[in-house]
């Protein structure tokens, strides 16, 4: 009898339902378990000493427990580019690489951020209802409010928050910013802190990364302050993380008319979404789409195949998170 032929594919590890644009490239090149630590955790400890990836989407979870429980583990891909789920010290510490797919889903995160801007200052979810429900021969709407020329401020100014500020500039509008420290090469004004920013804008948008050290960073002061901004009050949109905003005071300021409105596209507890916030009429809400193109989802699936491609033919990731950039 001849020798059991080891199996030459890299056995992974799937942690979500994959897009098919992912899933095919990986059935093709990978033996894949599909969420075997949800659906069948005996299955996955007998493959766990075979597993050398894990592979997600930006909303996956992967905990210290889950990666101690792979002693093959190599990497991590994550489709996306928040990574906030992952526990990557708990990676590092075993030399795992974890890499995202940052960059090619700038310009869409962006332009849907302007997009909620238009739509939560002109109200136009709200004036397709009003045709709509044959509302437009009983007379005209309440009037909206003017983007053009207006004061924008930006909560992270990374890549996509230089994107955002790149649109904004057709808007004629005046720029400011808060990050973690000044970027002295961009020529927008830099203010210090979240509620200072706030206090001077007529939008704010959020594009800070999630995790701990974000977490509810736009409190009741900060809304308060975004409310004082001016007569009319400011706009809150969110295209970052649900956990960036504490969404039991942005319910309460909305419904007490502390602030004029929000674009949201992001929520703290995806997918379910309050009642209360979904029956705010000044609120517009989309279903966290701000990378949902097709064509940016297929770039993001690419670069987190070819990130595990990569590092199983021995060579450099692309696009490694920061913390395992830095070594």
């Amino acid at each position: 009898m001849s020798a059991p032929v080891a199996n030459p594919r890299p056995e992974i590890l799937a942690v979500a339902r994959l897009p098919p644009m992912l899933a095919t490239q990986l059935s093709a090149a990978f033996t894949v378990h599909e969420r075997l630590h949800e659906l069948d955790p005996a299955a996955l400890a007998a493959a766990a000493p075979r597993i050398r990836a894990v592979v997600g989407g930006g909303e996956s979870k992967v905990s210290a427990e889950l990666i101690g429980q792979l002693p093959a583990l190599e990497m991590i891909s994550v489709m996306g580019v928040g990574y906030d789920g992952i526990d990557v010290a708990a990676a590092k510490a075993r030399s795992v690489m974890v890499t995202h797919t940052p960059n090619v889903l700038n310009d869409d995160v962006a332009d849907l951020a302007i997009g909620l801007m238009l739509c939560a200052a002109r109200q136009l979810p709200a004036a397709d209802r009003w045709v709509r429900e044959g509302r437009w021969p009983t007379g005209p709407m309440p009037l909206a409010r003017k983007m053009s020329g207006a004061r924008l401020g930006i909560v992270g100014m990374g890549r996509i928050g230089q994107a955002i500020a790149q649109r904004a500039l057709a808007f004629g509008m005046s720029i400011a910013y808060t990050a973690r420290s000044a970027k002295g090469q961009l020529p927008h004004r830099f203010v210090a802190s979240v509620e200072a920013l706030a206090a001077e804008s007529d939008f704010l948008v959020v594009i800070t990364p999630g995790g701990a050290g974000t977490r509810k960073m736009i409190d009741a002061r900060v809304l308060a302050a975004l409310g004082a901004s001016s007569p009319q009050k400011g706009i809150l949109v969110n295209v970052a993380r649900g956990s960036v905003v504490d969404e039991a005071a942005l319910i309460d300021a909305l419904e007490r008319g502390v602030i004029a409105g929000a674009g949201l596209d992001v929520f703290e507890a995806e997918p379910n979404v309050p009642e209360r916030l979904r029956a705010l009429p000044q609120v517009v809400l989309t279903p966290h789409i701000g990378s949902a193109t097709s064509q940016t989802r297929q770039a993001m699936a690419d670069l987190a195949f070819n990130n595990l491609a990569a590092h199983f033919a021995g060579q450099r990731v692309h696009t490694p998170v920061p913390e395992c950039a830095a070594g």
